[in-house]
């Protein structure tokens, strides 16, 4: 008897092939808490309102001052952008890169690990794409 074994979904990081896990979201579907499967994880690392910016403004223009990250953002308070770049970090995706001297000069740039999200990123960028025209009716320019 053959065992009815899930094609393994490939993507591509840099030149690297890399296979995903050979599970999808509907092998954990009724089996707990969302927040307990691989979903769940991702989000606690890049959900919320700020940190994919974030993550996306440092993979534009890395490394990235506090100050020039806090200008670029914009609507962003300083406490805010500090808490979660201080969970980035925790998170490991996100290096905070501090020099000796007066006045203090600190710098962020995403870690090994944060570029392995980027194709999602980019993935995400596209299908915004695809369908940005379509959530505005006609007489809205873009």
């Amino acid at each position: 008897m053959k065992a009815n074994k899930k094609p393994v979904r490939t993507f591509l990081i840099g030149t690297t092939r890399k296979d995903s896990v050979d599970m999808g979201m509907a092998d954990y579907k009724g089996k707990g808490n969302i927040h307990e499967t691989p979903f769940g994880y991702t989000l606690s690392v890049i959900g919320g309102k700020w940190k994919m910016l974030i993550i996306y403004l440092l993979a534009e223009n890395q490394p990235v001052r506090f100050n020039d990250m806090k200008r670029r953002i914009g609507t962003i308070t300083f406490k805010t952008l500090s808490s979660q770049l201080k969970e980035l970090e925790a998170d490991g995706m996100v290096r905070r890169k501090e020099y000796p001297q007066v006045p203090p000069k600190v710098e962020y740039s995403l870690t090994d690990k944060a570029e392995t999200l980027l194709p999602v990123l980019e993935q995400l960028c596209e299908w915004g794409a695809e369908n940005l025209n379509q959530s505005f009716p006609p007489s809205v320019k873009i």
